[in-house]
């Protein structure tokens, strides 16, 4: 049980890596049009476009996951990527830090 319990963290931590930020997204496109575009690299496994709650507006950046590492190697390779005429900008994610709660002191 505890293998197992493992295997799935370590599953977690490797699919993280994987991940690309997307910032400068254009206010038009929608999630599924980032995902039909990025899907040309490789298998989209999730495409995640954060929402103001106040202005109902997406916050023009989002996170892409792929399948694979060599979709990401993919995207990377093409010099630049351009959606409704606005060059979008990429950093490949790193693998984040989980925040410890703090400790009450007594």
């Amino acid at each position: 049980m505890a293998a197992a319990s493992a295997v799935r963290v370590a599953g977690r931590r490797s699919r993280k890596l994987f991940d690309i930020f997307v910032a400068e997204v254009p206010w038009t496109v929608s999630s599924k049009e980032l995902k039909e575009y990025f899907s040309q690299f490789g298998p989209v496994q999730r495409c995640q476009l954060p929402f103001d709650r106040d202005t109902g507006f997406h916050k023009r950046y989002c996170w892409i996951k792929f399948s694979t590492p060599e979709d990401v190697q993919n995207v990377f390779q093409k010099d630049s990527h351009i959606l409704e005429g606005a060059k979008l900008s990429l950093r490949q994610q790193r693998g984040r830090r989980l925040i410890q709660p703090k400790k009450e002191s007594n």
